[in-house]
């Protein structure tokens, strides 16, 4: 039987997997997050976390389940669209 090598979300995108056998990000996730974070010095926060760099965010989503994981991704996008702020 073959390894698979992606797997189908219920929101139907794809999730590479890795040698691991862990998710990995998206393509498309995984380059945004890449433009996002390179050298921000303004946090983003989600679920209440400040996230600086890639490697913060990208391993706390892969921290979370799937359905979790594209919630906390849509807040990351949308907190780049309407300008992130730290809060006071």
């Amino acid at each position: 039987m073959p390894i698979p090598t992606e797997l189908k979300l219920a929101s139907g995108k794809r999730a590479a997997i890795t040698e691991e056998g862990k998710l990995s990000l998206d393509r498309s996730q995984r380059r945004m997050l890449r433009r996002v974070f390179n050298g921000r010095t303004v946090p983003i926060i989600v679920d209440g976390r400040p996230f600086l760099t890639y490697k913060e965010a990208s391993q706390y989503l892969l921290s979370l389940t799937p359905g979790a994981r594209e919630n906390a991704y849509s807040e990351m996008r949308s907190a780049v669209h309407n300008g992130s702020r730290v809060p006071s």
